[in-house]
């Protein structure tokens, strides 16, 4: 490790203030920044904690939402009888994240701010059509995911909670990494009040929608219907894990098993 300073903010404004003036990053859970300042990968100077800043944590509803904040872990999230009794399909999301270490220390926000092509969080923000409430504004899920590792957050732009809206019906299947638990691919689908949404994450270099699955899926909600549409592969990623060919047939057979999960 190399030298660099921390501080501990008390309030999301001071935290925003802290983040402007030293050009430094947010430490959320660290599951990702830690790592990645361990392998030199990231080199920031000041480290701006956010474990101690109040009113960041919790799950709650909201009228046709539930509110989620961003510092909360993803423990919590997979635990909440609020959350599994609205979106069962976000506790069951949250409950399949790495493994113990990373579950009781991750947070949803760190998570989004991090963006990693592989991670399941932006599939459920992107399938439900989520709204990202910052220190600044609210971005709508559409335009908050920028491509790989990159969101529309400013340097000083801290999220603070996410909004989820209550689908019909949603689920979320992923085929994991045996050793990481990140998405090889992951499919979040869900009726919500604007249509059918699929989200794909873990396939290429960031979360997308899966138009012709969306498509077959509001004609007729069934596994049938997902399982029978075949997926460009093209822009898929392809590495030592699966092809690009390969990922495209999983996100088929992954979308088919989240609908019968649906129900």
């Amino acid at each position: 490790m190399y030298p660099f300073e921390i501080v501990r903010p008390s309030s999301v404004a001071a935290a925003v203030a802290a983040l402007a003036s030293s050009g430094g990053r947010a430490l959320a859970g660290g599951q990702s920044l830690v790592g990645a300042m361990k392998l030199r990968l990231a080199q920031p100077g000041t480290l701006v904690d956010l474990s101690g800043v109040p009113g960041l944590a919790g799950v709650r509803r909201d009228g046709d939402a539930i509110v989620i904040g961003a510092m909360t872990r993803h423990a919590d999230i997979a635990a909440s009888a609020e959350l599994r009794a609205a979106i069962p399909a976000l506790a069951a999301l949250a409950g399949g994240i790495g493994d113990r270490q990373v579950r009781n220390m991750g947070t949803l926000g760190g998570s989004l701010a991090n963006n990693d092509p592989a991670a399941c969080w932006p599939a459920a923000v992107l399938g439900l059509d989520a709204t990202v409430v910052t220190s600044a504004r609210r971005i709508a899920a559409a335009d908050y995911f920028r491509g790989m590792y990159e969101t529309a957050l400013a340097a000083d732009e801290l999220i603070v909670a996410v909004g989820f809206p209550v689908p019909r019906k949603a689920a979320y299947a992923k085929f994991a990494n045996p050793a990481s638990r990140f998405a090889l691919v992951g499919v979040f689908v869900a009726q919500t009040a604007g249509g059918v949404r699929v989200a794909v994450t873990g396939a290429a270099s960031s979360v997308f929608r899966a138009k012709r699955l969306e498509d077959a899926l509001s004609a007729r909600w069934s596994a049938d219907a997902a399982s029978g549409v075949k997926i460009d592969q093209a822009g898929l990623n392809g590495d030592l894990h699966a092809s690009p060919e390969y990922r495209a047939h999983l996100i088929s057979v992954l979308a088919a098993r989240a609908v019968a999960a649906a129900g």
